[in-house]
């Protein structure tokens, strides 16, 4: 039988002399317990202050349904208009300000849903999903990547043009999915999508280059993201048909910070951080339960990500006119 190890917090006197008797001296004994105590408090969750709106989304987008953040520049954000719009990519400010336009070619906006920014290579790169399936029978969704431009390339009254670089074509293994929250782990060449519709929701993966074949596998199912790391409606939203009502424990966005440090979920109610330890697979700290932000407040959010100092998380929603959210870790 294992011998009795009474907790720290639940110490008799008796208790302490019998612990501390195992070490050669008390000092290692206090030692050894400050350690326990430091690496504890280092393996918090970062604190976020409330969201503060920082700007306006230009008129130009209408339904702003994913962000990422520039890795030429801090102060910009890349984002796109939803299903039927141009294959463009807007350039903002936190504040609103529109820095410039992005076409790209080789790209069909069908509905696109997010869009995740990360290196490889030595270069910066963005991901455009075209994965959006309302009705759950497309044969065609598919992840454009392109080269990100510098942002002094760019202009706010003139299109930059930018060919795809690559397309990943996506099928799941089992059967069409509605996604719309994909984020990038370059280190490990993978793309992760998460299920909007689906009870729980899956959580796939699909490899980030093509296979030296050009025969890219159906993505395959990693877990089963558990509803209780979204906060569910309550019984009175359950009664309201609007995004932030019956479906507001919907994912409808996600970004990995570039650091790996943490992941972000954004649904039509609330941000989720999820804090990863180091070189831990992500569905594993996808699974575990996440710290819940204060709500965003947004009509219909639909974007999210880390800003370049992976400490900033920015929350974007569709709507004309819709406003840009800002967490920042407490000081």
């Amino acid at each position: 039988m294992r011998a009795h190890r009474p907790s720290l917090s639940r110490l008799q006197a008796s208790d302490f002399r019998s612990l501390v008797s195992g070490f050669r001296s008390p000092s290692s004994f206090l030692g050894l317990l400050s350690c326990v105590f430091l690496l504890t408090a280092c393996a918090q969750p970062a604190a976020y202050d409330a969201p503060q709106r920082t700007g306006t989304m230009p008129l130009a987008m209408r339904e702003s349904s994913g962000i990422a953040a520039s890795h030429h520049d801090p102060r910009v954000l890349w984002t796109h208009n939803d299903s039927g719009g141009q294959p463009v990519l807007y350039a903002v400010e936190p504040g609103g300000a529109r820095r410039g336009d992005l076409r790209l070619t080789g790209a069909t906006n069908r509905d696109w849903e997010d869009i995740a920014s990360f290196e490889l290579d030595g270069r910066s790169w963005l991901l455009v999903a075209d994965t959006g399936d309302n009705t759950g029978l497309r044969n065609d969704c598919a992840l454009y990547i392109v080269a990100e431009p510098e942002t002094a390339d760019l202009s706010p009254v003139h299109e930059t043009i930018a060919t795809v670089a690559w397309k990943i074509p996506v099928r799941y293994l089992d059967g069409p999915r509605d996604v719309e929250a994909v984020a990038v782990d370059a280190r490990a060449g993978l793309v992760y999508l998460l299920a909007k519709r689906t009870s729980p929701h899956g959580l796939y993966t699909l490899p980030l280059r093509l296979p030296a074949d050009g025969v890219v596998p159906a993505a395959m199912p990693v877990a089963q993201f558990p509803n209780a790391s979204i906060p569910q409606p309550t019984s009175g939203q359950r009664m309201l048909p609007i995004p932030s009502g019956r479906f507001r424990a919907q994912p409808t966005g996600m970004d990995f910070a570039s650091d790996g440090s943490a992941a972000v979920i954004v649904s039509y109610g609330d941000v989720m951080v999820f804090p990863r330890k180091d070189n831990e697979p992500w569905k594993d700290a996808l699974l575990r339960p996440p710290v819940v932000l204060a709500p965003h407040g947004l009509a219909q959010a639909e974007g999210v990500c880390f800003g370049a100092d992976n400490r900033t998380i920015y929350v974007s929603s569709e709507g004309p006119g819709s406003g840009i959210m800002r967490y920042r870790v407490a000081k």
